[in-house]
């Protein structure tokens, strides 16, 4: 049983209308059709998903997953050839799941649930790929949907927190803060937010915590300001919960509530935030931007390659994605491209940020070629508010490793 779900089909439809991804999808269908036995089964489920079910004679001698791997070859090698609609060539690609139907008896629920669950690690693995469907990829799933419940309950049970990281200027002195959530669970202790924050980003628990981390960072800065610590604290903010019809509405509200200072705020968002919908980012960043929040590009250089969004829009810095800097200044490929961000950045205008600074060579390095701040390891690990506050108090240079 193969389960077929084209990759990135909405595009078809925003850039050449629902009129194209219905010529697509007939097209799709044709091929595909025109591809397997007589005996065999093509449907469309609905919306860009299909499924084939292919089946074997008694006399092949061939293993089940050998036979299953040629059918997903071939239909693999049917999207290779472009799809004609109206005249224009338009290139497609699916990623499959697939079951392998064993002697004992299965549900037909249950044989589809476990190929879409197939489908879908094919899809999170980079799409236009085939996976097959193991037992231990269920127990994946159904642990990602307790945790998903346990998540959504961490809120009210005051399970979540803000740590502190500082970011540090070439002298020492904590110039910046970034808040970055943490979730204890009372039974599985520390849980690492590689792993719920994807949950999160799935679900419509992700415009919770975002909602819950930006008043948790306003009453932060509220604590540092109180210490004597102007500085501004930055904190991540999700696509999702920026394409929120009412974001603006809900930071403001937010910042007359808290009496945070806006220009104290940072707001890191990724390159693919940026340039989705880019003419409904512009007018919502520079609403934010006019009442004094900064914007620093997350994770710069591993995202789009146009660059033309940095002059359009109100960004304050650049934030150096952390697999530039581990091997810099030894590789130099990557010193090259560090290099550059920060000649550019320099141009601009631009503040930089090198994240994931955890070497003397690395500080030394991004030092020397006018690096505004860094952050890493090197110089200190996230910490709880008073954690950071007595450390902070103790020393008024953090620089050197802790």
């Amino acid at each position: 049983l193969l389960y077929l779900d084209l990759d990135r089909f909405k595009n078809i439809n925003d850039a050449r209308g629902h009129a194209a991804g219905d010529a697509l999808l007939l097209a799709v269908a044709q091929r595909l059709g025109g591809l397997m036995r007589e005996e065999d089964t093509v449907a469309r489920l609905g919306g860009d998903e299909f499924v084939i079910l292919s089946t074997r004679a008694a006399q092949e001698h061939d293993s089940d997953a050998r036979a299953a791997r040629v059918v997903a070859g071939k239909v693999r090698e049917a999207f290779e050839q472009p799809f004609i609609l109206d005249g224009q060539p338009y290139s497609a690609s699916a990623s499959i799941g697939v079951v392998v139907l064993g002697p004992a008896p299965q549900g037909t629920e249950d044989l589809l649930r476990n190929a879409d669950t197939a489908m879908y690690r094919a899809k999170a693995a980079g799409r236009n790929r085939v996976a097959f469907f193991e037992a231990a990829m269920q127990q994946e799933v159904e642990a990602q949907l307790a945790l998903e419940s346990e998540l959504a309950q961490a809120i009210e049970r005051e399970q979540l927190a803000l740590h502190l990281q500082s970011q540090l200027d070439a002298t020492g002195t904590v110039v910046g803060v970034e808040v970055l959530l943490r979730w204890t669970h009372p039974l599985h202790g520390a849980v690492s937010p590689a792993r719920f924050i994807p949950i999160a980003e799935e679900s419509s628990l992700i415009l919770r915590l975002g909602h819950w981390v930006l008043e948790q960072a306003c009453l932060t800065q509220r604590q540092l300001l109180a210490a004597g610590h102007a500085i501004p604290v930055s904190l991540n903010v999700s696509p999702r919960q920026f394409h929120q019809a009412d974001f603006v509405e809900q930071v403001l509200a937010v910042l007359e509530r808290s009496g945070a200072r806006a220009d104290l705020l940072v707001f890191e968002v990724t390159e693919g935030l940026l340039l989705e919908n880019l003419e409904h980012t512009i007018p919502r960043m520079d609403a934010l931007a006019a009442r004094g929040i900064r914007f620093s590009v997350d994770d710069f250089g591993t995202g789009y390659s146009s660059l033309a969004y940095l002059k359009r829009l109100p960004l304050h810095e650049l934030k150096i994605d952390r697999s530039f800097i581990q091997d810099t200044p030894h590789d130099p490929g990557d010193t090259a491209i560090v290099e550059m961000i920060l000649s550019m950045a320099r141009h601009l205008g631009l503040k930089v940020v090198a994240e994931g600074v955890e070497t003397r060579a690395q500080a030394d390095f991004l030092a020397a070629r006018g690096c505004h701040a860094m952050q890493g390891f090197f110089y200190s690990h996230p910490q709880a508010l008073d954690a950071w506050l007595r450390v902070t108090q103790r020393s008024s240079s953090l620089f050197g490793p802790l």
